[in-house]
């Protein structure tokens, strides 16, 4: 008895991995099924017919004909018996005859006689269910009604495929959607906010640079050069945050190596660091493959605010790094104002800010952090943090390789 209780397919897990990704599981009632499904039925001669998808635990009825049932237990489904053989047609002709099924209910109580079913056989090789034509008498199957309910059976088959696809693409549409509209946000919202601005200061210091010539003030001539360095180099991260804004897919595609000290040294460059600031960077030579706009972006957003919002009289902040076969781990700790622990899941939220003033007496947009936890989303990454209110706070990102 004990095996008749639960019949498994080989391939049990994978199967049911498989079953899972079509979502067809109370799915509800459709058309084009139940229409396959009267074919069926009148072909075989049987009053009743089943499209059926078998789970764990039960099996489910897409489509029923002749029977108001929507569903059975497993270990008392014919079906059952179906997916776990050689991949072909099941034919019962009398199932009081037949000692698989004649202590079965369905057939002791319901007194369903005859059974012949196919195995609903995905392009990966799983039965996911059954077509199925049931009779309270015994029949006789004939060549032409095995080949009809095999033919339909397949017609079952590439209705779940294309409609998976159809739900796939639309999630990949809605993801794309998502992706465009939180990247054009970003990268023309910060884009724009600082490209007239870096453009006026440049050439202020180019007129800087040639009244200097006539003075021949060579300590001020190092300033100028080291002004319009910094200022060449933000107008370039904006040309590319303005490219990234016309194409967002590029976020997504265009990964490239690079040593992790020299980009961090190259934004700390771009940003205000007070003397007094101290700055660690990890000790030993990392290389990383990742999308550098991406990373400058998030790299940017949680210096400037560990920068910003420190009180003490020895700024510190220490910037880990770890990886392993997934992951980039980076690491932002710092001993500034910390973050109350009511207000840590919040300060992600759309502008939403502390109400603290930094160290320049300005206050936050609120738009930094939301930005950055939204972009990390859309790479499969994340950001958490840790904080104590007067003790400093740090940020962990995790960067899905």
């Amino acid at each position: 008895m004990a095996e008749k209780e639960l019949l498994l397919p080989e391939n049990e897990t994978e199967r049911l991995i498989a079953l899972e990704s079509y979502h067809i599981m109370d799915s509800g009632e459709e058309q084009d099924f139940d229409a396959i499904a009267s074919i069926a039925s009148a072909i075989c001669q049987t009053p009743i017919s089943l499209i059926t998808f078998i789970d764990g635990q039960r099996q489910w009825f897409k489509s029923h004909i002749g029977t108001d049932l929507t569903e059975n237990f497993r270990d008392l489904s014919f079906c059952t018996h179906t997916i776990a053989g050689t991949g072909d047609l099941l034919i019962v002709p009398d199932a009081t005859q037949d000692e698989r099924f004649a202590d079965n209910p369905v057939v002791s109580e319901a007194n369903v006689t005859f059974y012949a079913g196919v195995p609903l056989v995905n392009e990966d090789g799983y039965a996911l269910g059954t077509l199925c034509v049931m009779d309270l008498q015994s029949h006789n199957f004939t060549e032409m009604q095995t080949n009809a309910l095999k033919a339909l059976g397949k017609q079952v088959v590439d209705k779940i495929e294309l409609r998976r696809k159809v739900l796939n693409l639309e999630k990949s549409n809605q993801d794309l959607l998502n992706a465009n509209v939180l990247i054009q946000k970003f990268a023309s919202m910060a884009a724009h906010d600082i490209k007239n601005p870096l453009s006026s200061i440049k050439l202020t210091s180019q007129a800087l640079k040639m009244r200097h010539e006539k003075l021949q003030d060579d300590g001020c001539l190092r300033l100028v050069n080291m002004n319009i360095t910094a200022t060449d180099n933000l107008l370039t991260l904006v040309d590319e945050m303005l490219a990234y804004s016309k194409n967002p897919t590029l976020l997504l595609q265009k990964k490239q190596q690079f040593e992790l000290n020299g980009l961090l040294q190259k934004v700390l460059g771009l940003l205000t660091v007070p003397e007094d600031v101290q700055v660690e960077l990890p000790p030993n030579r990392n290389i990383i493959h990742y999308s550098v706009i991406a990373f400058e972006q998030i790299i940017i957003n949680l210096l400037s605010n560990a920068i910003r919002y420190n009180d003490k009289e020895n700024p510190m902040i220490r910037i880990a790094f770890a990886e392993d076969e997934h992951f980039y781990h980076l690491e932002i700790k710092d001993n500034g104002i910390g973050i109350a622990e009511e207000l840590q899941e919040r300060i992600f939220e759309n502008n939403f800010t502390i109400n603290a003033k930094d160290r320049f007496k300005t206050q936050g947009s609120g738009i930094g952090l939301s930005t950055v936890k939204d972009l990390l989303r859309l790479l499969n990454s994340e950001i958490t943090v840790k904080s104590a209110y007067g003790e400093g706070s740090v940020f962990t990102v995790r960067l899905k390789k």
